[in-house]
């Protein structure tokens, strides 16, 4: 993350971080939010400035705040959690520009099935001792077998919205 990161180890702080969902259903009418209570993950920041880490979320935790929804999103027709419990972002490269943004370069899983994703976080802080990066990207579920749509309510893609704040991690 070049020198806007310092080089080192650095873990995720779950409790300031946040990852969800939004998803236009009810054909367009209705927007489904949701956020993962349950995530981990960490890095390194190599003296080149490279990195490389990754962030794993509990596919069961997804809490739209509706208890049959939810059922449903952990179900076979949706993340299938009881079979892949996780789904994974593995960063591959994450390059600083000069306008506080990172490009991030990775393969996320979900399902069991990989697809490179790429996108543009913004550094909203960078300090010695915490980094926390903001970014939006969608995700065409149907890539991960997550094709059910009845009669047609659950159209287009799925808008990932993510603040993760790392902390350097201690020995």
């Amino acid at each position: 993350m070049s020198s806007a990161v310092e080089t080192g180890t650095w873990q995720l702080d779950p409790a300031r971080s946040t990852v969800g969902v939004r998803h236009k259903t009810m054909w367009g009418m209705v927007t489904v939010k949701g956020n993962f209570t349950g995530l981990a993950g960490g890095g390194e920041v190599g003296p080149d400035g490279s990195a490389s880490g990754s962030i794993t979320l509990d596919a069961a935790s997804l809490d739209t705040k509706n208890a049959k929804r939810d059922t449903h999103l952990r179900s076979a027709d949706f993340f299938d959690a009881d079979r892949h419990p996780e789904l994974t972002f593995a960063v591959g490269s994450a390059t600083t520009g000069d306008d506080k943004t990172v490009q991030v370069a990775g393969q996320l899983t979900a399902r069991g099935i990989s697809r490179p994703q790429t996108f543009t976080a913004h550094l909203t802080e960078a300090s010695a001792d915490a980094v926390t990066l903001a970014a939006e990207f969608t995700v065409d579920r149907e890539q991960f077998s997550m094709g059910w749509n009845q009669l047609g309510m659950m159209r287009g893609h799925t808008t990932v919205a993510a603040s993760l704040r790392f902390v350097r991690a201690t020995s």
